[in-house]
């Protein structure tokens, strides 16, 4: 029997399927290898092969192989690439979006999706999340942070806010701030931050 469709998209048949047309789709120029799809979704690799080669399959992704390196894409020119584009943007866009969003940034450390959209996320059933709330750990500038809300905000058609802690805040258990302790015991979805980039751009 089959289980129902995450919240974030009950279209799609799991979590991992929302999470690799996600990545694909929002980044069209971008190919994947198997295992560099399942590194950056946080998935396994088999569970990540299975979903992708069902999706292509049925023609939503295409697949090449390089020796032995099989690599996934985005189908574009499709009827369906735009109007897909846009779902999986306001819907499982968050993740790509923001990583990519945040990765550049001098002084961010960790960063987390929190609240309604962290919590459908993790299967918590509910109506679709108005906003995005993102938590930074780090020493980045606000100003910065404030710029990057302005420019991810009409991707995902929807507010986004972003709060920033330092580290010391973040990792000490005898905080007096209450808002720590707070999101700990809520849903949290880590971002996989590529320092890599901030190095080539420093």
């Amino acid at each position: 029997m089959r289980t129902q469709g995450p919240p974030l998209l009950p279209l799609l048949r799991s979590q991992v399927q929302g999470n690799i047309l996600a990545l694909t789709y929002l980044h069209p120029e971008h190919e994947y290898s198997i295992s560099e799809a399942a590194a950056t979704v946080g998935a396994s690799v088999k569970a990540v092969h299975q979903e992708a080669m069902r999706l292509v399959d049925a023609g939503i992704l295409a697949a090449r192989k390089v020796g032995n390196t099989r690599l996934i894409r985005s189908v574009t020119g499709s009827p369906l690439t735009r109007p897909l584009t846009d779902l999986l943007a306001v819907t499982y866009g968050p993740m790509p979006v923001l990583t990519d969003a945040l990765s550049p940034i001098q002084g961010v450390e960790r960063a987390f999706i929190y609240g309604s959209w962290a919590a459908r996320y993790h299967g918590e059933p509910g109506p679709v999340p108005g906003d995005v709330d993102v938590l930074v750990i780090g020493t980045a500038d606000p100003d910065v942070l404030h710029d990057v809300t302005r420019n991810v905000e009409p991707r995902l058609a929807r507010p986004v806010s972003i709060r920033r802690i330092r580290p010391g805040t973040w990792n000490s258990a005898d905080s007096t701030d209450p808002f720590p302790a707070t999101l700990r015991s809520r849903p949290l979805v880590e971002l996989q931050l590529n320092h890599e980039t901030r190095r080539k751009e420093s």
